[in-house]
């Protein structure tokens, strides 16, 4: 067992102390630890509703009611790995190229640790910067968990940086190979036929809701698996992806989505894949009913990081 532990509740109420993720502590030493989780508190690449920029602070307090051991493999990240928060990545929110140079600047230090980050966001476009980092020396496979591909051209007469151009712009900058990109839930009304035809052209696969439903899930997690075989790999997990029944609070909700649970089982198949990073982005406090939203965000963010950890086998 290492010597980072998060708070006891046993000990420390659940409701008491400082908020950080998984009540672990904070720290900033970067050589200390393994892996890390870091709050993006940015949405500047928001085009409709925002405040995913609070996102990170309520996950954090969400985080709170989240205890050490995995139910089903009854192992804890913590027993084999140096976990801790390390705070908040800077940002600046009146400048969004600035933004984006000080996020990736950020995880480039990350990297450079050779500690692996799983980080809250913040808007979907907190990817872009992250993926910079992490794949700067070579591209990376993708898995995307979402209800819209966010691999849009431009918005507003030729924008191209928002929170529905990142994997766009990353294709072009190859930080991913998108022959090895998978995103499933992709659902919800089109701007356009065509929104999806520079997607499919670049050898993405794209597995909408329905297909999902149609070939199920152990046909789904087979296509991912092979899709990404052994090659280092981001997973972006959005959490519109999971239908606003049971999380209201974000930006962009689409009815129709999966539930909580089924994307708790499609985590956990995932524990196979090699995960450099991870993002959980999307969570809009302002929007939420009853903080349900940055529940599961949190809970989510706890599958991911046992996932990674190979603690849910």
């Amino acid at each position: 067992m290492t010597k980072i532990q998060p708070i006891s509740s046993m000990v420390t109420p659940r409701f008491a102390d400082v908020a950080t993720f998984f009540r672990l502590p904070i720290i900033k030493d970067l050589n200390q630890l393994d892996y890390c989780l870091c709050g993006v508190p940015w949405d500047g690449g928001t085009t409709n509703r925002p405040g995913a920029r609070h996102g990170p602070r309520e996950i954090r307090n969400a985080s709170s009611l989240i205890r050490l051991y995995h139910p089903i493999s009854l192992k804890s990240p913590y027993d084999k790995f140096n976990i801790a928060d390390i705070g908040d990545c800077p940002v600046n929110p009146a400048d969004l190229h600035n933004s984006l140079k000080k996020i990736e600047k950020f995880y480039l230090s990350i990297i450079e640790s050779k500690t692996i980050p799983l980080s809250i966001g913040g808007d979907h476009l907190v990817s872009l910067p992250i993926l910079r980092a992490l794949g700067k020396k070579e591209p990376l496979g993708l898995f995307q968990f979402d209800s819209h591909s966010d691999t849009w051209d431009s918005y507003f007469g030729g924008y191209k940086y928002t929170h529905g151009t990142p994997f766009r712009r990353a294709i072009e900058e190859n930080l991913i190979d998108p022959k090895k990109y998978v995103m499933i839930g992709i659902r919800g009304s089109l701007y356009d036929p065509n929104d999806m035809k520079w997607a499919r052209q670049q050898g993405i696969t794209i597995i909408t809701i329905d297909e999902y439903y149609e070939m199920g899930f152990t046909e789904v997690i087979k296509i991912v698996k092979n899709t990404l075989g052994d090659t280092q790999a981001y997973l972006t997990f959005d959490i519109d992806g999971i239908d606003p029944t049971f999380a209201p609070g974000t930006g962009t909700p689409e009815v129709g989505g999966f539930s909580v649970r089924e994307a708790q089982l499609i985590i956990r198949e995932l524990n196979t894949i090699n995960f450099v990073g991870a993002d959980v982005v999307e969570v809009s406090p302002p929007f939420d009913v009853n903080n349900m939203t940055s529940l599961v965000a949190s809970t989510i963010a706890f599958e991911i990081l046992c996932t990674m950890t190979r603690s849910n086998l």
